[in-house]
């Protein structure tokens, strides 16, 4: 950080990302579903809401909300930077601020941009057994292990609305080739 101290002023460490058209959240209700684990993605809400029960996250589920918060919400890094710094116990402005870029593909050595996590392959592979989902998303925890990663696509509506559960905030391959898109071209919606 020293090297490289706008960083720590809220800029890129890759200066070529500076301008990614980052999507507008006027009235602060697509932050906020993220923050309170309402997306609708029931990793990145199990992520979300350990984050507010415990102040802490396994580095894999910061990574998994973090890309879900800059790659399928196309919300600025440092909205979510802002919010862990402030709520995690172990809160490192270098690792904080690293890990966000890494996600946000602004950083150093960061996760190329055409890389997106998909939350659902992510759910299967982090929490093979669904059991990190069913302790932080308790309105899902009698589902099967298939269901639990995407209740929406997996159940009927009458028995997803039965849930109490969210619909998902933004259908994923939409949110990717946005992303995809955003970055390839820096500058352009």
């Amino acid at each position: 950080m020293a090297a490289f101290p706008r960083v720590s002023m809220g800029r890129p460490f890759n200066e070529k990302y500076a301008d990614v058209f980052w999507e507008e959240d006027v009235d602060g209700e697509v932050l906020e579903a993220w923050k309170q684990g309402k997306t609708g993605y029931p990793i990145v809400d199990a992520a979300m809401r350990q984050c507010q029960s415990q102040g802490y996250m396994h580095n894999r589920a910061r990574m998994i909300a973090a890309m879900f918060l800059t790659k399928d919400l196309m919300l600025d890094w440092r909205l979510g930077e802002r919010h862990f710094m402030r709520n995690f116990i172990d809160g490192d402005l270098g690792s904080n601020n690293g890990g966000w870029q890494w996600c946000a593909s602004t950083g150093t050595d960061a996760q190329p941009w055409f890389r997106i996590f998909n939350p659902y392959l992510q759910s299967e592979k982090a929490d093979p057994q669904g059991d990190y989902i069913r302790h932080f998303v308790p309105e899902l925890r009698h589902l099967d292990n298939k269901t639990i990663y995407d209740p929406f696509t997996h159940l009927s509506k009458a028995e997803f609305e039965k849930l109490g559960y969210p619909k998902p905030m933004v259908e994923h391959k939409f949110a990717r080739d946005r992303a995809i898109r955003r970055f390839k071209n820096v500058g352009e919606e």
